[in-house]
This record gives structure tokens, C-alpha cells and sequence, in this order.
């Protein structure tokens, strides 16, 4: 849970790059827009993603571990688009340290971890139904963002599909 408590992010290993650490929004406190519409990235940069839902989106964006043992990259900023430099460690289990910055300013928040479940809260792996969606750079290699990755057909499947 952030700080503010306004989101709840799940972090884990990127499905392209165990090494690094992703983070996706799961849950919001405020989901829907004025007109009560599920709130979408519509300040992103990128056109393509102007229209994706904010609950679900990538923020922590494959960080990487340093020599300290903490992970730096970027977090991404659905509210006004913009990308930032962030450090991310935990000293303790039931917090992690959240340091971003911009310029030569920074600023640090302590995100709880929780255990509960709250209501809208997505809980099925990440890009599978129900789950949070990786940006393209970021999903397991085969899968296909926001939906499940296709199985592959067991050798008897595949002669018997083809029999038919």
C-alpha cells in the first residue's frame, strides 16, 4: 500500500528478466473518472497507451539491482504521464522504501505491505484475466498482455489435430 494509501502495488520479477523488479497498480482507491468511468493513461506519451486502464498498468518499470542490493530504474506516473528516476529497498519485511527524484530533488515514502484482499483488487497473474498487464518490453517471452498465452498442443494434441 503506498504511503497515502491511494494504490496498492504487487512487485515481482519481470516476466522478460527475472533479475529485475516490475511493480503493477492492483488497486486504487479512487478507480473511476468524473464521469465514473474506469480511469484510463490518458496522459501518457505514448498514444497507444492513452486509452489503457490505469488499474492493472505497469509503474515500476524493470528496475535493476545495484551494487547496494537496491533496485533503481523508473516508476511511471499514470496522473501526469511523466516518468521518474526511483531506488526502491526494503529494510525491514513490512515496508519498502520508495525514493524518487526529479532534477536534484527527491523525496522518499514507505509503502506497507498488506496481506488482505480489498475490494477491486486485482488478484490473478499478471497477464492472465483478472490480472495486471506488462508492458510489452517487460511480459514473459510467448505472452500476450492481457490475456492468457496460448497453450501449447501436447504432441498427441498435435497429430490428433491434424488427423481430423
Amino acid at each position: 500500500m503506498t504511503e497515502d494509501g491511494r494504490a496498492r502495488v504487487r512487485t515481482e520479477p519481470c516476466g522478460s528478466d527475472a533479475t529485475r523488479l516490475c511493480g503493477f497498480i492492483v488497486w486504487g482507491s479512487k478507480p473511476l473518472d468524473e464521469n465514473g468511468k474506469p480511469k484510463v493513461d490518458r496522459y501518457n506519451p505514448n498514444p497507444a497507451k492513452q486509452g489503457r486502464p490505469q488499474l492493472g498498468h505497469q509503474m515500476l518499470l524493470g528496475l535493476k539491482s545495484n551494487s547496494d542490493g537496491r533496485f533503481e530504474g523508473k516508476i511511471y506516473n499514470a496522473e501526469d504521464g511523466k516518468s521518474y528516476d526511483v531506488m526502491v529497498w526494503s529494510d525491514q519485511p513490512s515496508l519498502l522504501t520508495v525514493k524518487g527524484c526529479m532534477l536534484v530533488f527527491c523525496a522518499s515514502q514507505a509503502w506497507k505491505r498488506v496481506a488482505d484482499v480489498a475490494p477491486g483488487q486485482l488478484q490473478g497473474a499478471t497477464d492472465a484475466p483478472g490480472g495486471p498487464r506488462s508492458d510489452p518490453e517487460w511480459a514473459a517471452k510467448g505472452a500476450v498482455t492481457g490475456s492468457v498465452p496460448a497453450k501449447k498442443a501436447s504432441p498427441a494434441e498435435s497429430s490428433s489435430m491434424r488427423a481430423k
